[in-house]
């Protein structure tokens, strides 16, 4: 199978809303008016973001959940996205199911495959997504402001948790394992939420690296610091009954890591002044999604953290980070 047959069997469909999708040298995309594009890109390289047995019908799934996350993040709804896909060879039963998986979620949110590229090499996938806002709305990291509450949604940890499970370094049970390679397989991209909070959050970012690495970038930008509640953060795992490798008992330091620093999550960020905690608890509500006060932006920059108790809680919880 040649790369154009391979394009026009698993990655080609007609396109509504774009002007021209796939087949010509460019696609062309006309946003609403009063409406200004958002665009981002990531990339998923074997090995280093996922691994070589995956189930090629959740990596479609995530190779494009990623992406939708950053739309999410910014207040963007979704528009189309291209695709740049690097094959070791032609396997029809893969790309059958990282098709499905990749078209799936793409139906769910509206957002149609309008080009990209295809070559030989070791399997990596490159998305650009393209998505719409508002002009002078889009939610950014630079808007925190001190006494800003700061949030984030759904669950955290999970999918580190499932990450340490899977290299050997903690014994899960069979169910506790499959719900947390779930998250860390098949995040949900919280799209809904994104728009909800426009015009309601004062910033915001996606939690791809690790719940402090990412809030540090909105705090740089901000020019801010916080505090975060460690402990309102490390409740937010979802599977608490796992046990340690060396311990054989509930670790909370392992659950800290997690939560805190984990990654893989995608899951938002962001905060809000005290004054539209109903206006974000009704966002919450309209997307179906649960969301967490998890701190306060403070004016001195810094992370502080603190426990139950408020006592300080020492920051050694490094996110992820590709040339560290």
């Amino acid at each position: 199978m040649g790369e154009f047959d391979l394009i026009a069997r698993y990655f080609t469909r007609p396109v509504r809303r774009a002007a021209l999708g796939v087949g010509d040298d460019c696609a062309l995309l006309a946003p609403a008016p009063g409406m200004q594009l958002a665009v981002s890109s990531d990339m998923l390289v074997e090995g280093r973001h996922f691994f070589a047995d995956v189930d090629p019908e959740a990596l479609g799934h995530k190779a494009l959940a990623v992406n939708l996350s950053d739309l999410a993040a910014c207040g963007a709804r979704p528009l189309a996205f291209t695709l740049a896909l690097a094959l070791p060879r032609v396997d029809e039963t893969w790309l059958a199911g990282f098709s499905r998986g990749l078209w799936a979620l793409a139906d769910e949110h509206g957002c149609e495959l309008v080009g990209g590229d295809t070559t030989q090499g070791p399997l990596n996938i490159c998305i650009t997504v393209f998505g719409e806002v508002p002009t002078g709305q889009a939610l950014l990291r630079s808007g925190a402001r001190p006494g800003d509450d700061i949030y984030v949604s759904g669950t955290l940890g999970d999918a580190r948790l499932a990450l340490e499970a899977l290299l050997g370094h903690i014994t899960l049970p069979g169910d506790v394992l499959a719900r947390a390679r779930q998250r860390l397989e098949r995040p949900t991209p919280r799209v809904a939420l994104g728009l909800a909070l426009r015009g309601v959050a004062s910033s915001a970012m996606d939690v791809s690296d690790g719940l402090l690495g990412d809030l540090t970038h909105i705090l740089t930008a901000s020019g801010t610091g916080a505090l975060i509640h460690t402990e309102i953060a490390s409740d937010l795992i979802a599977e608490k009954a796992y046990k340690s490798s060396d311990s054989g008992h509930f670790d909370l330091e392992m659950t800290r890591q997690c939560t805190l620093a984990g990654g893989d999550d995608y899951e938002l960020a962001f905060t809000a002044p005290p004054d539209r905690r109903s206006a974000v608890a009704a966002a919450a509500q309209a997307s179906h999604t649960p969301v967490t006060r998890i701190g306060t932006v403070l004016a001195q920059p810094g992370l502080q953290l603190v426990d139950a108790a408020g006592a300080p809680v020492p920051h050694r919880y490094a996110s992820f980070n590709h040339f560290a």
